[in-house]
This record gives structure tokens, C-alpha cells and sequence, in this order.
């Protein structure tokens, strides 16, 4: 039996949502925003009006004004948009267990072997559906696999349903850019084209050995899934995504002049990212940083960890060895992040001669307690010196705000 997969994209989610609320704005130009004042000034989505005028999500608010004068600029609202992928999730559950959210407003469906319905039939309800009881749209890719499906509904937009089967996948996939498909980022795009694959269609028909030798295993990969050879599963929608990596990231209140602005910032950063992986009982072994300067140049670093570690002031002390190594300041930063990944599941502790494990597991208890007294006072209740050197840079916090993209539709 062919799979039918679906996959659900919300169309312009935040701005549709907004003016749904709001009538006055429908036929209006409409664009959700972030908050100038905090530096934040980008545009998150826009509704259909707003996309006539080629404005880009993620540019910032000045620029798409000079785009479209009249544009109206709409703070997002991530409770409520929350609330209605809540309300979308609760009409797809009526078809299958199967649901895997891809982020808050797009997620699969495997609805292979309904007794009742085709996956045609149960797509054109849903749209139909999410159109009457929820006031916004979406648009549905049909598939046999999850990353056709994930092209389908993007072919066509807004309102739409794609079907992309067996019998049509060349005529369809094959023409897009390879920048549309599913895992190919704007660097692997660029090495594509640099050997002159410009198609998901080049990549399919693309030498094998040529494939590995410019990406590696991920060449093959991308090779089969370009041929529709996809053969992952739809989750089960209670069956929680591994995590596989915890990070957070800010855009500072002023630009960063100097290692004793980053080293604040960064305190505040680890601190957040060692409290969530304490609160999963996680431990990592590489540290990465992302740093960009006021020109919006962005590079990223990575490092190995000495061991396993939960422990904030490991986090930072890396994280600014990282630093150091590799920026020489010839422009402020205007944003930085911190993440670690590679967590490690089964945690033996190799002790040593120079009590670098007994240091460590005592660091750890007393962030244990730090994260109880938190809990219950409040993030600002306790904090770093060095955070406090300067509170305009330190005073926020991102263990609280980390969820304003959550996955949960």
C-alpha cells in the first residue's frame, strides 16, 4: 500500500492570525514585527497584501516601510498563535494519531489506509475546515514521503492542495530549485550551484561518488530524497522529539564594544541554556557560538568539551575562549548565541588526579540549588557578578523567553 502523507502549512500564520482578530486590517498591508526599541525590528511574516510589495521576512521594519508606506506593523502575540495551532491540532487529531509538528504552524499527517476517506478527500476537508472553524488557511501538500509532501504544500499557496505522486514527481520536484528542498540551507546551496546543480532534478540524476565527494554522506542522502526515496516515518503525536540541541541567542540593547560586554552577555546566555539542560538531566560535549557584528556579517564556532558538563561557568569559560580565538573586533556585535549539543546519554564520570570531576560535581549541586531557588524567586533572585557589572546588558532573561517559537501544533 503507497503511503499518503500530508503535510499542513499555515498560510502567513501570524499575520492571518492577527487579521482575523482585527477585520479593520484585512485589506490592509499587514506585517508582524518585532519591537524596534529592543533592536528586534524585523519582519516575522506578512499577510498576502504586504507580499505584493516584495517585502522579505527577517529584513528589517525601516527598510520594508520604504518598500510600502502604508504598511501596517502588528507586535506578535505568541500566546495567542499558540492558542490557534492548538485549535488547528485538535481538528487534525479527528483523522490520525499520526501528527508530527515542524514548527508552530506546520506539521505532517500520515493517513495512509483510512478505511473511510482517500487522502485526497481528508485534505480537501481539513482545508476546508481549518478555513470555517479556525478563520485562517492552509495550504496541503499530498505525498507518498514526508519531503515531497513538505514541497507540496509550498508549490501552491495560499488555500491550495498539491498532490505529488509516483506518476508526476519529475515533472514537478525535479524543475524547483534545490534551495527548496527539504535540509538544503544557503550554504549547501551555494556549493551546489558552484558545481552546477541548480535543480533538486540535477541532484537526483547527480553521480553518486560525485555527491559524496562534495558533502559527504549527506550528498547521498540528498540524492535519494530528491528520487522520492523518503522512507521516515510520520511520529506518533505523543511521542516527544529527541532533543538534540539547547541553545539560546539575543539581540543586546546596544551593540558590544569590548570582551567584558560579551562575557556579560554570554553569563547570561549559559546560565539559561545549563538550567534547561539541568532541567532534562542533560549533558553536553561540543559548545557552539553564533556572533554578528553591527554590519549583520554572521559566523559561528564551535568547540569539543573537556567532558560532559551541565555547568554554567564551563559554558562560559569555553564560549569565550571560543570568542577570543576568533573575532578581532574591527566592528561591534550586535547579537550573539550559545548552544551545546551532542548530549551524552550515559554519563560515566572519569575521575582524575587533579580533581577536575570532584570540581565539577560540586559546581553542579550548587547550580542545582541555584535553579530551586529560581524556580520559586524568579530568575533575577540570584545572579553572577559579572552579570551584574552591566544590568542594560543583563537584565533579561532567556529561560523564560526561549519558547517565542515553540513547537506545538
Amino acid at each position: 500500500m503507497e503511503r499518503e502523507i500530508l503535510h499542513i502549512d499555515c498560510n502567513k500564520f501570524y499575520a492571518s492570525v492577527e487579521c482575523y482578530l482585527h477585520p479593520e486590517l484585512r485589506d490592509k498591508p499587514v506585517a508582524v514585527g518585532g519591537s524596534e526599541k529592543s533592536r528586534h525590528g524585523i519582519i516575522l511574516t506578512k499577510n498576502e497584501i504586504a507580499s505584493k510589495y516584495n517585502l522579505i521576512v527577517g529584513e528589517p521594519l525601516w527598510k520594508a516601510r520604504q518598500k510600502c508606506p502604508d504598511l501596517i506593523i502588528v507586535p506578535p502575540n505568541f500566546p495567542v498563535y499558540m492558542e490557534f495551532s492548538q485549535r488547528i491540532r485538535k481538528i487534525l487529531e479527528d483523522y490520525t494519531d499520526l501528527i508530527e509538528p515542524f514548527s508552530l504552524d506546520e506539521c505532517w499527517l500520515d493517513v495512509t489506509g483510512d478505511r473511510y476517506r482517500t487522502g485526497y478527500e481528508i485534505a480537501e476537508e481539513i482545508r476546508k475546515r481549518v478555513k470555517e472553524e479556525i478563520g485562517i488557511t492552509v495550504s496541503i501538500g499530498l505525498s507518498f514521503n514526508k519531503i515531497f509532501a513538505k514541497l507540496g504544500s509550498d508549490y501552491k499557496k495560499p488555500d491550495a492542495l498539491t498532490i505529488i505522486n509516483k506518476d508526476n514527481y519529475k515533472d514537478i520536484v525535479w524543475n524547483l530549485p534545490c534551495s527548496d528542498m527539504l535540509m538544503i540551507g544557503k550554504a549547501t546551496t551555494k556549493k551546489l550551484n558552484h558545481y552546477g546543480i541548480f535543480t533538486i532534478g540535477d541532484i537526483a540524476n547527480a553521480n553518486d561518488k560525485f555527491m559524496k565527494n562534495i558533502l559527504g554522506k549527506n550528498g547521498l542522502m540528498l540524492k535519494r530524497f530528491a528520487n522520492g526515496e523518503d522512507t521516515s516515518p510520520v511520529r506518533h503525536k505523543d511521542l516527544s522529539r529527541e532533543i538534540k540541541s539547547i541553545g539560546n541567542s539575543t539581540t543586546t540593547p546596544r551593540d558590544l564594544v569590548n570582551n567584558n560586554d560579551i562575557k556579560v552577555v554570554f553569563t547570561v546566555l549559559a546560565d539559561s541554556v545549563s538550567r534547561r539542560m539541568r532541567e532534562h538531566n542533560l549533558k553536553g560535549t561540543t559548545l557552539a557560538i553564533s556572533v554578528r557584528n553591527k554590519n549583520l556579517e554572521t559566523f559561528t564556532r564551535q568547540c569539543r568539551l573537556p567532558a560532559p558538563t551541565n555547568v554554567s561557568f564551563e559554558l562560559i569559560e569555553n564560549a569565550m575562549k571560543l570568542f577570543a580565538a576568533n573575532y578581532d573586533w574591527k566592528e561591534p556585535v550586535r547579537s550573539i548565541g550559545l548552544s551545546v549539543t551532542d548530549f551524552d546519554y550515559d554519563i560515566v564520570p572519569q575521575f582524575d588526579f587533579s580533581g577536575t570531576v570532584q570540581k565539577r560535581e560540586k559546581l553542579e549541586k550548587l547550580e542545582y540549588a541555584v535553579d530551586k531557588l529560581k524556580n520559586r524567586y524568579g530568575s533575577f533572585c540570584i545572579q553572577k557578578a559579572t552579570a551584574l557589572c552591566d544590568t542594560g546588558l543583563s537584565r533579561f532573561s532567556p529561560f523564560e523567553e526561549h519558547t517565542v517559537h515553540p513547537i506545538c501544533m
